[in-house]
């Protein structure tokens, strides 16, 4: 119990202290409470091209939700921000490896670097994205961090948002996926426009059966 307490008080800690020292630079994510963003510095260029299309949570299939928080994200309902067991384990590993080989962005570290950040990758850019996160799951609830997160990640060249995604790639509507092509879109999350095709290939195809087991084994088939 004091060590989880010793790990849970660091990233608090570490939010307050940054919080404050750098007030005016952090985003205004408390807006996010009532407003939908319209815009993602992933989104590029607003003169691009984007197919986006906003929808509550409540009209996103629980089969995607649960394939998503499965694939990217498993203790996103547990944690604050940063999942502190795939911190360690990724220090752990980058270390032996000498590498940058393994990750450890929770689903609302994602969401930070897709609203208000690039996605160039350095130390300075991962240190804004915790900050970032922390400070999301302070002022917003987790199905609100899902929902905007479900909203504004690509799943395609152009196409955000879950919604957008549904109608590309099946012809319906989020709210009517079901497992298989929930297990789908959320197996490509890491890299849309390599793997958002349709079929899917061999490497996709596998991801989907082990995240629809997966979800077998956490929900059941409800």
């Amino acid at each position: 119990m004091i060590q989880g307490l010793k790990w849970l008080s660091i990233p608090l800690l570490l939010f307050l202290v940054v919080s404050t020292s750098l007030k005016s630079w952090l985003p205004d994510t408390q807006a996010l409470k009532y407003t939908n963003p319209k815009h993602t510095t992933y989104m590029g260029d607003k003169r691009r091209r984007v197919d986006q299309r906003w929808v509550p949570l409540s009209a996103i299939s629980k089969d995607l939700q649960r394939a998503v928080i499965i694939s990217e994200d498993g203790r996103f309902y547990q944690h604050f921000g940063i999942d502190i067991f795939e911190l360690k384990e990724s220090i752990k590993r980058n270390a032996r490896d000498r590498s940058f080989s393994r990750g450890f962005s929770t689903i609302t570290m994602q969401l930070a670097r897709n609203l208000y950040l690039t996605p160039t990758k350095d130390v300075s850019r991962k240190f804004k994205e915790i900050i970032i996160a922390l400070k999301l799951e302070h002022e917003l609830s987790k199905p609100r961090i899902l929902e905007l997160y479900l909203n504004v990640i690509e799943w395609g060249r152009g196409i955000y948002g879950i919604e957008a995604a549904a109608q590309h790639y099946f012809k319906k509507s989020a709210a009517e996926l079901n497992s298989g092509e929930a297990a789908f879109l959320a197996a490509i999350i890491p890299s849309p426009q390599r793997y958002g095709k349709i079929p899917p290939g061999p490497y996709i195809q596998k991801r989907i059966e082990i995240l629809q087991k997966r979800m077998i084994q956490r929900w059941g088939n409800s």
